[in-house]
């Protein structure tokens, strides 16, 4: 009999993130921080727990993620989810600290893991990712623009050439009512016809019957009323200066009038950025304006809009595009040979790593053979030999690992001329 211990494997529908990947994660990361930067957006970091009603109240009783799809827990008596969404939770913290209050609009934006319960597949976790920013206190079409304009320069920074940018409106609270009425009518004779979700959706929450996926309902849900029919004078002149503005700055667009989004909280604009890249799960980023959340949370009339990326997708499509690759490269590896050239090596590691080279070196005793071998498996673009007698001419042997040229250098010369050769900047 075996007395063997079975490991411990991660929970089913998350995963672990490794390096090199992890280098790319950070990249595009990067990125996010600078274009949103340029935007003056600041950056934004809410807890992962928060109060189940936060949810329940602010994306929806009845929509999939409250009802289906949440992470949710008894603390004592506190009824706790894990975020799954983090509008929500800005715009609680909007309304908590009493950001409202510094005048102007807030622009925010965060990066972090969410938490929702549904069937693992490519690029959807049970844990997964999100980049997103949202802008609070300000209702102009103009903003909204910005908002995708901003959003497409990140994804063209980030190598995502090839890409759809949906958009729609969903109305408002004055004209949707009449909408959702003339949707609930249609779907009275039809709704037998239809997946069990819809058959339920169609009495609770009839908007939410565009957001199915079963392919035997498409057909059905093409025939409904849209909701860009039904817009007041208000919401069209909205959506109509949207438009009309995103064509001016040259940001091609469909419009789609289906899209109304799977959160309760959106009003008005909404959009998607589709990648071909993704196959059937296409949908990169999603976001919208939600003019009613802040009251709805129990803060001051703030009209709002905003998106959110995910992230686990969007690395997907960077890694299809193959335009950023995974960085920090190892820039050169160490090689020692005998106990007197083991301080030496170690001071010159400390020197390259402080002129912000990416050095390795293993401290354990070794055959150059076995040690260049390691140089090789790490892909360094330069070996640093020191042995005895590279230690008595005061000269070490820079060889790159491309050419197999070898330098004769000291030691206080080696960081400048692999900075030269790599291009390496300050």
């Amino acid at each position: 009999m075996s007395n063997r211990i079975e490991p411990i494997r991660s929970v089913k529908g998350t995963r672990d993130l490794l390096p090199p990947d992890t280098s790319l994660w950070q990249r595009v990361e990067a990125e996010a921080h600078r274009i949103f930067a340029a935007y003056h957006y600041g950056e934004i970091r809410t807890p992962i727990l928060e109060e189940t009603a936060l949810f329940a109240r602010g994306v929806g009783a009845e929509t999939d993620i409250v009802t289906k799809e949440m992470y949710t827990f008894l603390d004592h008596e506190d009824s706790l989810t894990l975020r799954p969404e983090a509008t929500a939770s800005v715009v609680r913290a909007y309304i908590e600290h009493s950001l409202y209050n510094l005048g102007g609009v807030q622009k925010l934006y965060y990066i972090g893991p969410m938490f929702r319960r549904e069937r693992p597949q490519k690029g959807r976790y049970r844990q997964f990712y999100q980049i997103g920013a949202e802008v609070l206190g300000s209702q102009n079409p103009l903003v909204d623009v910005e908002v995708i304009e901003m959003l497409v320069l990140f994804l063209e920074r980030v190598g995502i050439r090839e890409y759809q940018l949906l958009v729609n409106s969903v109305g408002c609270s004055t004209c949707r009512p009449a909408y959702l009425e003339a949707l609930r009518v249609a779907l009275q004779d039809v709704k037998g016809a239809m997946c069990v979700d819809c058959q339920r959706r169609a009495d609770t929450n009839p908007l939410r019957v565009l957001d199915c996926k079963v392919e035997a309902d498409q057909a059905i849900i093409e025939k409904l009323p849209k909701i860009i029919d039904h817009l007041d004078p208000e919401c069209r002149q909205h959506f109509d200066r949207v438009s009309s503005e995103l064509q001016a700055r040259g940001l091609v667009y469909h419009v789609t009038p289906r899209l109304v989004r799977g959160l309760d909280y959106y009003t008005r604009t909404t959009f998607e950025i589709t990648s071909g890249a993704l196959g059937a799960q296409n949908a990169l980023v999603g976001g919208g304006r939600y003019d009613g959340l802040s009251e709805m949370l129990g803060g001051p009339s703030t009209p709002g809009i905003g998106f959110s990326i995910g992230q686990d997708r969007l690395i997907l499509a960077v890694q299809a595009a193959a335009v950023l690759q995974p960085g920090n490269p190892l820039a050169a590896y160490v090689v020692w040979m005998g106990e007197p050239t083991l301080a030496p090596a170690a001071r010159l590691v400390r020197e390259l790593r402080a002129q912000g080279l990416t050095v390795g070196i293993d401290y354990d005793s070794m055959k150059i053979k076995k040690a260049m071998g390691i140089a090789n498996k790490l892909q360094a673009r330069f070996a640093i030999i020191i042995g005895e007698g590279e230690l008595a001419s005061g000269k070490y042997q820079v060889k790159n690992m491309a050419t197999s040229e070898q330098t004769e250098l000291a030691p206080e010369l080696i960081g400048e001329f692999v900075r030269d050769k790599l291009r390496i900047t300050n």
